[in-house]
């Protein structure tokens, strides 16, 4: 699904140009990291998806919305997919070995995070944030390639990265509210039903504008970010309305308008950065 990859590339990107802006006064932070980077995203994004679509199996194949995925159907079969997650999460690490000391000691944990959101969903409707986390990793990532340390302004962007994901995958998981139902999954829309969950994912998304101008502010950044964040709030609200006014546009939301987001904001900041 190198879909889904435009969710988390561009913050890693965005964490990566405004560290070595700060740090070397340029956004550039050269080949080597461009390339590691594009690799720890693939091969983390591949694990996460992998650990999914295997745990998830018996989940799947009642929902009418998954049950012919190839995981599901027998066109990938069980082995492939263990083999699958095992070379990815090999990989993921070695490319933290060769980012810096502080990438390859936070490359485990990462994975845990990763691989937790399937399970999470099992017992808590925690999984949402779960999954916001999983994503919201990606800008500490960023900044972490480049520093080797975490800083202030990296963690209000990615809990802005938190909550976004957080938000627009509530507004997701009301396509399975009945089918969470009846299978005792433990969403916030099959706990507390469509309406509230609008509401929270409104909530969320608040925050999320909050968080990213807490990170314009802490990163010193200027016209192009403050305008990023203008257009992202924009674009929630239009998410929202989609939603609202059609539960059928709830694929329309949850791709285009999230895909064009984050793009959206790589650019306006690598205009901040030059």
């Amino acid at each position: 699904m190198l879909k889904h990859s435009i969710f988390s590339l561009p913050f890693i990107f965005i964490a990566m140009l405004v560290a070595s802006k700060l740090e070397f006064g340029t956004g550039w932070f050269g080949w080597k990291l461009l390339f590691l980077g594009v690799l720890a995203a693939v091969t983390a994004r591949n694990f996460a998806m992998g650990v999914n679509r295997y745990l998830d199996r018996d989940i799947d194949v009642l929902n009418p919305r998954t049950k012919n995925r190839p995981s599901v159907d027998g066109r990938v079969s069980n082995t492939t997919m263990i083999v699958f997650i095992v070379v990815n999460a090999l990989a993921f690490i070695l490319v933290a070995y060769f980012i810096n000391d502080m990438a390859l000691i936070l490359s485990l944990p990462i994975l845990i995070i990763l691989g937790a959101y399937t399970l999470f969903k099992r017992f808590s409707s925690l999984a949402h944030i779960i999954l916001g986390v999983s994503l919201g990793l990606a800008p500490i990532a960023g900044v972490v390639a480049v520093t080797g340390e975490i800083t202030t302004w990296s963690l209000y962007l990615a809990g802005g990265v938190v909550f976004w994901v957080a938000g627009f995958d509530l507004l997701y998981s009301l396509q399975d509210i009945e089918f969470d139902k009846a299978n005792n999954l433990h969403s916030i829309p099959s706990q507390f039903g469509a309406k509230n969950t609008m509401l929270i994912a409104k909530l969320f998304h608040f925050m999320t504008i909050v968080l990213w101008v807490l990170f314009i502010s802490s990163a010193g950044l200027g016209l192009f970010a403050m305008v990023a964040v203008v257009l992202s709030a924009i674009m929630l609200t239009y998410e929202h309305y989609l939603v609202n006014k059609d539960f059928t546009k709830i694929d329309k939301a949850f791709f285009t308008v999230n895909g064009y987001l984050g793009i959206m904001f790589l650019i306006l900041i690598i205009m901040e950065v030059l």
